[in-house]
């Protein structure tokens, strides 16, 4: 070997170790007995799994008024658990009423099980090949978890969600389901004039091609849990439970029935999420009036 060719040899080491250091590293692979939760996360080019160390401790018993939505996504659940076939899910509707919360609810119920409850964030959704691999080999079962899921056209986290769920050449393990929510049915905003693409073929309506596209990925998942807004008395039925369970008694609740649907109004909303904070809004003023 010349001293040339040696001197751009050891050069081109020289770029390939820095090179190296700019890539990003492999995930590290997370205590798994730390937690029942996880959060991953990347952060100067390297990503892990973090622990959430105090997961939401809402029960399924704890969550009113949407007992349908309950039943299915806990049946497909426990065919997951059992080891039989199961449907990713994408729970879709209205605001507040308690779509995360399901999810989250199901953790605290069958955790005991090998359930485990992995949060990923819509941005770091191009990761999904990379943590389904990480997840592959163990025994528990993991749900991943996209809250509030929506996006915008060419998002490079809507082609890699889409490719995992249904289109990768490679199979999700089977230790391994996506539970989503979002406010939107289709996960991408719709407009008017994208329904003036639709064809009228032999009497049959055809979409056209752009509501095509975003039909295509709310459709590969398997399970459709929809939410739709309480009523009032179901509303008050929430804040009722609440507000028993942070100590009002029967009276209590009884006389707060007015404020309660005052509290609603001002906020324009009768969801569940808004009978809580009134519940705890309420039950924290009758601690400082000593009751």
């Amino acid at each position: 070997m010349t001293k040339e060719l040696a001197q751009l040899l050891a050069r081109a080491e020289g770029v390939l170790a820095r090179l190296e250091t700019l890539l990003p590293a492999p995930a590290a692979v997370p205590d798994w007995d730390t937690a029942l939760a996880f959060r991953w996360q990347r952060r100067h080019r390297r990503a892990e799994l973090r622990p959430v160390r105090s997961p939401h401790r809402i029960t399924l018993a704890d969550i009113h008024d949407v007992d349908d939505q309950k039943a299915r996504i806990d049946r497909n659940t426990r065919q997951f658990l059992a080891g039989r076939r199961a449907n990713n899910v994408l729970l879709t509707g209205a605001r507040g009423i308690g779509k995360s919360l399901l999810v989250k609810a199901l953790l605290a119920e069958y955790a005991d099980q090998g359930l485990r409850l992995i949060e990923v964030d819509k941005t770091d959704l191009v990761d999904l090949p990379e943590i389904v691999e990480l997840v592959a080999a163990r025994p528990e079962h993991f749900i991943l978890f996209c809250d509030d899921l929506s996006f915008e056209e060419g998002e490079d986290a809507y082609k890699a969600l889409k490719s995992v769920l249904d289109g990768s050449v490679s199979a999700m393990s089977d230790n391994v389901l996506i539970y989503a929510t979002s406010n939107r049915r289709h996960l991408m905003p719709e407009y008017h004039d994208e329904n003036l693409q639709a064809r009228h073929v032999d009497g049959e309506l055809h979409p056209g091609e752009a509501v095509e596209e975003k039909i295509s990925l709310s459709e590969r998942f398997g399970l459709w849990i929809s939410f739709y807004p309480f009523s009032q008395d179901e509303y008050l039925d929430i804040a009722a439970h609440w507000l028993r369970v942070f100590g009002a008694s029967d009276a209590e609740i009884a006389d707060a029935r007015q404020e309660a649907l005052q509290w609603a109004l001002m906020r324009g909303s009768r969801s569940g999420r808004v009978a809580w904070q009134f519940a705890r809004d309420h039950a924290g003023r009758l601690q400082d009036d000593g009751r």
